[in-house]
Parts: structure tokens; sequence; C-alpha cells
């Protein structure tokens, strides 16, 4: 397969790049980039300096399978009307533009939506916290069990807020720090509540989320508790039935910790019964799982490929 890649410079471009360059079924056809058109694509990733001989381009051909979307918020959808992609093209958008209700974009969470996904053209690459807390939430709607409101923190990495420097992606404030964010008023709290609702579509509870800025550069850790009255037995039972054909999703018997998914397409669950609450941890890497990554599974799925193709990738453990 030929690939296509617009908005080439930033950390989920890279990422792509980094699976792709090992992905036995594809062939980059063109990273496109406005702004470092020409030049090598190791100058501006330079940890890919010695992978590919690549430069970045200000042309887009029609000649490739699927085009990824790595441009920001805002931005897919202004490039969709700029540009006319041939019909033989499957998009994936990993901006947040098409992820809710947009007619024949497809959400794109494969433990959520994979026969959709296997017939679609378009795909809405979900966001990241949004992937974590579903992946959390999902086992328990599909039962018509979330019946209560919900109660969220998590904290993400640094890459998470992009590649453009900003006052809270600096180092020296967001070293040794944490802080706050968009208390209750995150931007994937709408997705979150789409998705729960395809499975329980009378959901109508508060999601209260509590998102917190970390002092690392990648990965997601969600700790999301809910009322909860059967057993700990009976609630692993649920999520072992929901994802027992799902190879990115692993339960775990111990409590985990972020490097065990860092550099993975991992998502690892825990569960906690504590008198009537249930406890489910959820970790994932903003940048795999969490983007790109997921926009790869998504990719093998369009075109029939075993899911895990290209992405058996080793946790950084150190």
């Amino acid at each position: 397969m030929k690939i296509g890649i617009i908005g080439g410079a930033g950390y989920t471009a890279g990422e792509l790049l980094r699976i792709l360059l090992r992905h036995p079924q594809v062939e980059i056809a063109y990273v496109h980039s406005n702004s470092n058109a020409h030049k090598p694509i190791y100058e501006v990733h330079q940890d890919l300096i010695g992978e590919t001989e690549l430069h970045f381009t200000d042309e887009i051909s029609q000649a490739v399978d699927v085009v990824f979307l790595c441009v920001g918020h805002g931005e897919a959808v202004k490039f969709l009307e700029k540009h006319t992609l041939g019909s033989h093209i499957k998009i994936i958008d990993l901006s947040q533009d098409h992820r809710l209700g947009k007619l024949d974009w497809v959400y794109g969470l494969p433990e959520l939506n994979k026969p959709a996904i296997q017939q679609a053209r378009f795909i809405a690459n979900p966001g990241c916290f949004a992937t974590c807390i579903e992946l959390a939430l999902l086992p328990l709607a599909k039962e018509h069990l979330l019946n209560d409101e919900i109660h969220i923190s998590g904290t993400t990495g640094s890459t998470g807020a992009g590649q453009k420097p900003t006052e809270t992606t600096h180092f020296s404030w967001r070293n040794n720090n944490l802080s706050v964010y968009k208390a209750f008023e995150h931007q994937h709290l709408a997705e979150i509540t789409q998705s729960i609702r395809q499975l329980q579509p009378n959901f109508n509870h508060d999601i209260n989320f509590i998102p917190y800025r970390g002092n690392f550069t990648r990965g997601i850790l969600a700790s999301v508790y809910l009322h909860f009255d059967a057993t700990i037995e009976q609630a692993r039972a649920i999520y072992q039935s929901y994802y027992e054909n799902e190879p990115f999703v692993v339960l775990s018997s111990a409590n985990p910790d972020l490097k065990q998914v860092i550099n993975t397409n991992k998502c690892i669950l825990y569960l906690e019964k504590h008198k009537n609450k249930l406890l489910i941890i959820s970790l994932i890497d903003n940048l795999t799982k969490g983007a790109s990554g997921q926009a790869v599974q998504n990719m093998n799925l369009l075109f029939g490929l075993e899911e895990t193709t290209g992405l058996l990738l080793k946790p950084s453990a150190f």
C-alpha cells in the first residue's frame, strides 16, 4: 500500500513515520509539509537519521491508497475543502475535526467499531484521553451498568499538547511540576459520551473528569471509579469477555505502571473493588494507541491485514 502523510512535521506524524518505516506492507509515497518542503525528514525528526532518506514535499499525489491527516485541529476540514482526493483513497484523520457525528466518517476505535472500520473510507481517529477512558468504560456500557455519575482523574505527558511550544510545555515550567487543566470541560468528553451511548443509549449521567499535565513526555494514566454493586470477579468476567478478541487490550492482575505501555500500542487495564465502588486504572501511550499506532491499526483493518501488523512494539521498560 502506498501512503501519503499530510502535516508531516508534528509529533503524531513523527510517530507514524517510525511505525510505517518498519511496516512490512507499506511504502511511504510522500510526506507533506509546507513549512519544511524539500528538507530531509531526519532534520525535523532527528531520531530517523539513518532510517530514511525521504524529503518533505509541498506537493500532493493521487497515486496513494491511504492518506493520514496529521494536521492541527480545525485544519483537516480546511485541507479537505481545498484538496479533492480521488475516490480510491482512504483517509484517516488524526485531528478532532470528524469525531463527532460526521456523516460518512467512522469513529476509529477498533474495540468499539471494528466491522464498520473494515468497510469505511473515512476514519476519524479517536483522541488520546478519549481512547484511554473509553477502553476503561465500554465493557460496562455494553452491559448497561453505567447508571450513576463517573469520576475520572488522568495525567498526560507533554507530547499530548502538540509540538508547537507553549508556556505549559516549556521544560522549565513542566519539569518537577503538576497542574490541572480543563477540569470538567475537556474536549474529549463529548466523544467519550458519544461512544458510551453507542452501547448504552440511555446513559445520561455526569462524567467528572479532572485532567493533569504530567512532567513526563509521553503516556496517559487514568483512574476511573463508579458505583458497582457486583463482585470484583463479575467485573473481571465482564472485561475479559469484552476484550477476548482484542489484541491490544490487556487485563493486568497487578497494579500496572506507565512504562509498561510506553512505545507500544497496548492499553493495560486493572480493576479493584472498594466497598460499592469499582476502580478501573487504564494506561496507554498517547502517541501510539492514543494517536499514530491506533491510526495504523485502523489502516490494517481497512486493508484486510492482520490487526497487529507493524505494531508488535516493545515497551521502554527502563
